[in-house]
């Protein structure tokens, strides 16, 4: 018989083998990120019981020694906090388990702070928001190592604002936070004083530290799910430490001082009745005037003041709905755009003590306009780096002059979400994609958000002292990207001077 050769059916056999094989992975793989894509998003909404009242941080405003010096005192430490029922969870604070206090001054205060960190690793404080000498911003360059005392010292000298505090420690920022290491620092000053604003602390001027958590054992998860290049993002919400809050309240209109403390996710704040409500601040003030609103948008850092009015005996949810940032369909799923959170249940009394109708108008512009800049600068944001170039901590970007105006271009060049935020200085947006900013940008601002592919043009005034050697930083907030290097520094100069050397180690 003759023999046949076998060798055709083989490889076609073999072929077809590897195409199956091929065929079965691509299937496996595309089913498990299509299953990821549909299980990725989070509502609360309807789902949350609001049977804890919400914790009003105390409010600390210090010791005056005889020279007439405001001193608080921070002890950043390890505690427990029972966020659900007998259900204790591993937490760090400042003089607690969890978050800190409220600390308050007037300008033209001298405060010092006298930090202690009982922690087991180096942490950082930094005054976001706040202006004062660059040796003093609590940044990177200002370490608190582990047992170790920091104090410093400064003159409050802006206007009234809902300011904070929290870490900053390089590459390790994010952990910090997300454990609950943050607190509020509002200032006040005669202007706001001779407002007929809502203005007594935890009565109808209520702070909202809003952060994204999620369990896991006794531990805050800090794990970054699959695909999630925006870094960590919960599936519940603590507004002050509390879970499921809700607040009583008598006045008929209540001040929310909102903070976004959540290390990576942007919040669209309305309420669940798209009730309109006015927006008195942003990050760095007053607004020159009140404006009325149905929705804030604040991403990691920013601020806003707004004011609602309330009915007898009503109750209305604050809520933070599906983002409308121009995110592309990838990163609008796994950046959170399509996330909903029921956050905060203000309850209205049967009697309701009657407030002062807003003022028309509150504070003029302190912020610069941009028209006496003598400088232009570009930023593009594109994770890991700014302009290219990871941060590098002994390297200085540039410097500024004291005393001079600058304008600056802020770029997203990636598809995902990312903020700016500048130490010690406010800063006037003058443009969003060539075009005016909206009026709830139009106030002092510290961080901004800088949807995919957006520009904003940002116009900025350097008055505080110069120091060559201490940089200040500038960075994308979304506090992974920071860590992950999105991040530069600048120093201050007297005119005629230039950038100096950055000290080897902290203070």
């Amino acid at each position: 018989m003759p023999s046949l050769d076998r060798r055709p059916h083989t490889l076609r056999r073999l072929l077809f083998g590897a195409l199956t094989l091929v065929t079965a992975v691509a299937t496996t793989v595309g089913g498990c990120v299509a299953l990821t894509y549909t299980r990725a998003d989070i509502s609360t909404v309807g789902k949350v019981d609001f049977t804890r009242e919400l914790a009003i941080p105390p409010l600390a405003t210090g010791v005056t020694e005889p020279d007439g010096t405001r001193v608080f005192t921070l002890d950043m430490r390890r505690g427990r906090t029972e966020f659900r029922p007998g259900e204790p969870t591993n937490t760090w604070g400042f003089n607690g388990d969890h978050l800190g206090p409220t600390l308050r001054a007037r300008r033209g205060d001298r405060v010092r702070v006298d930090i202690t960190n009982s922690l087991p690793e180096a942490s950082t404080v930094h005054w976001h928001g706040m202006r004062l000498p660059a040796a003093m911003d609590g940044g990177p360059h200002q370490p608190i190592p582990a047992g170790g005392r920091w104090s410093p010292e400064w003159t409050v000298a802006q206007p009234a604002a809902s300011l904070w505090y929290h870490p900053h420690p390089h590459g390790t920022t994010e952990s910090h936070v997300r454990r609950g290491l943050a607190g509020m620092f509002i200032l006040d000053d005669a202007a706001s004083e001779s407002l007929p604003l809502p203005s007594a602390y935890g009565v109808d001027d209520l702070p909202v530290i809003v952060q994204d958590v999620r369990f896991a054992g006794d531990e805050l998860d800090g794990a970054h799910r699959m695909f999630r290049n925006a870094g960590f993002l919960g599936d519940q919400i603590l507004v002050n430490g509390t879970l499921g809050p809700y607040r009583e309240v008598g006045d008929e209109l209540v001040r929310l001082r909102l903070l976004n403390a959540s290390t990576a996710r942007v919040y669209d704040f309305g309420f669940a009745d798209d009730r309109a409500f006015a927006q008195i601040g942003t990050d760095g003030g007053l607004l020159e005037a009140p404006i009325t609103v149905d929705r804030v948008r604040l991403s990691p850092g920013e601020r806003a003041e707004i004011v609602v009015r309330m009915r007898p005996g009503e109750r209305t949810v604050l809520r933070a709905g599906p983002l409308d940032a121009g995110l592309d369909f990838w990163n609008q799923r796994f950046s959170g755009g399509d996330d909903s959170f029921d956050i905060l249940e203000l309850r209205a009394a049967a009697t309701l003590r009657s407030s002062s109708d807003l003022p028309a108008t509150l504070v003029a512009s302190s912020t610069p306009d941009g028209t006496d800049s003598v400088q232009e600068r570009t930023f593009d944001l594109e994770f890991a780096g700014i302009n290219g170039r990871p941060m590098d901590m002994n390297r200085i970007d540039f410097a500024v002059t004291r005393g001079t105006a600058e304008t600056w271009t802020v770029r997203n060049g990636d598809g995902m979400p990312h903020n700016f935020h500048v130490h010690d200085v406010r800063f006037r947006v003058l443009t969003v994609d060539g075009a005016p900013p909206p009026p709830e940008l139009a106030g002092p601002k510290d961080t901004v958000f800088v949807p995919p592919g957006a520009t904003l043009r940002l116009a900025l005034r350097f008055d505080g002292p110069a120091d060559p050697n201490t940089p200040y930083m500038y960075h994308c907030h979304l506090l992974w990207h920071e860590d992950q290097a999105m991040m530069g520094q600048f120093v201050v100069v007297e005119p005629g001077g230039s950038a100096g050397v950055v000290p080897r180690h902290g203070h």
